[in-house]
């Protein structure tokens, strides 16, 4: 892409040619020009960590992965979000959580999501029936109709996976 190694350079060439044609796709995608904005940004975040700016040969399709990728789990954030907010609606008035605890519970789900981000999804799966829903291993072999070997090696990968996450700013 570039025959400088400094990321920054590479990072601001990369942003200034193609930051319209991608922030112009995520919003035809999410047909809302702030979000789609904010998803830009982080592409180009994602893109900045990802230690492979000087052996881009394709920045489009680099950056189009890592949206995807973002993409799907704007998508799974806001189905989780909805989820909460059907169940909130269900409450008796007296147990309705503040506003402020509604904000809490959404930026712990976010954190979750966000640590739990490239693992498999059985794996991510297993490891929420059993820390989320507190559902036994032998439960969620039930349910997710696999072994209990397999749920063992899937929990045991979501825990390494948990304790090797690395600190992003």
């Amino acid at each position: 892409m570039s025959n400088t190694t400094d990321p920054n350079a590479i990072l601001a060439t990369l942003y200034r040619e193609n930051h319209r044609w991608l922030r112009g796709w995520l919003n035809r995608q999410l047909q809302c020009p702030q979000d789609a904005a904010d998803l830009t940004q982080d592409t180009f975040l994602r893109a900045l960590y990802s230690r492979q700016l000087e052996e881009i040969q394709e920045p489009r399709a680099f950056l189009g992965t890592l949206a995807r990728r973002l993409l799907c789990n704007f998508w799974r954030r806001r189905q989780l979000e909805r989820s909460y907010l059907e169940a909130l609606v269900l409450l008796p008035d007296n147990c309705v959580p503040s506003e402020e605890d509604i904000a809490l519970v959404r930026e712990a789900i976010e954190a979750i999501d966000q640590l739990l981000d490239g693992l498999p999804r059985r794996a991510r799966r297993a490891f929420l029936l059993n820390r989320l829903d507190g559902l036994t291993q032998p439960e969620i072999a039930a349910r997710l109709g696999i072994s209990l070997a397999t749920v063992e090696r899937d929990l045991r990968r979501a825990y390494l996976h948990c304790l090797t996450y690395p600190e992003q700013p």
